[in-house]
């Protein structure tokens, strides 16, 4: 398997709370399309929070956050850049199970329904809480 090339650009640390709340915007903005059943503007905002709430961590941790087209380099940046432990991995499982379905939600002309993004609003949940964690800890 080829690596993932993994773009990362500097950001001034102070700057991670900017990105937190562009995530937490995300995440609202989700919650409101995913009530109004606008299931993929859910969908897309679902996965937009994900990687802004990651881009919080990797800007706290390591004053960089991913930049390109492959998400999961972001996961990758993650992993490298803040300290996880085995725990923290399996969260981190739920961010790449979100990004996974990024060209599905967001490219494909897919039609989604509730079916498809109650299991992406649990894993948002599920990693929301844990960056919080990382983010205000």
């Amino acid at each position: 398997m080829t690596p993932r090339i993994n773009k990362r650009v500097p950001v001034p640390r102070p700057r991670g709370q900017d990105y937190y709340a562009v995530a937490d915007n995300f995440y609202l903005g989700a919650e409101v399309a995913k009530d109004f059943e606008y299931w993929n503007a859910a969908g897309v905002l679902i996965v937009h929070a994900a990687i802004a709430y990651t881009d919080a961590i990797t800007i706290k941790f390591g004053g960089v956050r991913s930049k390109g087209e492959d998400h999961m380099a972001a996961a990758d940046l993650l992993r490298q850049v803040a300290a996880l432990d085995a725990q923290d991995l399996l969260s981190v499982r739920h961010l790449e199970r979100i990004i996974n379905e990024k060209n599905r939600v967001s490219y494909e002309g897919e039609i989604f329904h509730r079916k498809d993004i109650e299991p992406l609003w649990k894993h948002l949940q599920r990693y929301r809480e844990w960056a919080l964690g990382k983010i205000e800890g």
